[in-house]
């Protein structure tokens, strides 16, 4: 169920749908934020929805800023929405992205259906790691210019 929610361009009226952009463009930002770059891969429509189920509970107005240039958006500046939903959202998306990876490692299909290299030969393991040489005493102190 990864994956099924979304948004039908064609039938949102143009703020809905700037709304709905603005939510996503929010989440996105809030992993980057807190999560690193990296995180923005689990950037989906499941967790997005969290993020639009809290606005819509929420009486006060939600915050929204002005976001630079992406090239998602076609290196367009959008208004972007900045408040504990999307925030929530971030974490749920993360969750879910952490039991996805999870349920393939116990099916053992997509990715993890095989060893991404083969086993090391016995005479390497044998060995175990290899010994940590002294840094040269050049590299232990410079002298001033």
């Amino acid at each position: 169920m990864f994956g099924i929610v979304r948004p039908c361009r064609h039938v949102l009226c143009k703020g809905l749908y700037a709304d709905w952009m603005g939510h996503l463009c929010g989440l996105c930002l809030a992993l980057r934020d807190e999560h690193g770059h990296l995180s923005r891969l689990v950037t989906n429509y499941d967790g997005l929805l969290v993020s639009v189920l809290t606005e819509a509970q929420t009486s006060a107005p939600t915050l929204r800023r002005k976001a630079g240039p992406c090239a998602l958006r076609g290196f367009r500046s959008a208004d972007v929405v900045e408040s504990k939903g999307v925030r929530l959202a971030a974490s749920v998306s993360l969750l879910l992205a952490a039991g996805k990876v999870n349920d393939h490692v116990a099916d053992g299909d997509g990715m993890y259906a095989r060893r991404p290299w083969p086993p090391a030969p016995p005479a390497w393991r044998a060995a175990g790691p290899p010994p940590v040489r002294p840094r040269p005493a050049r590299w232990a102190s410079t002298p001033p210019r």
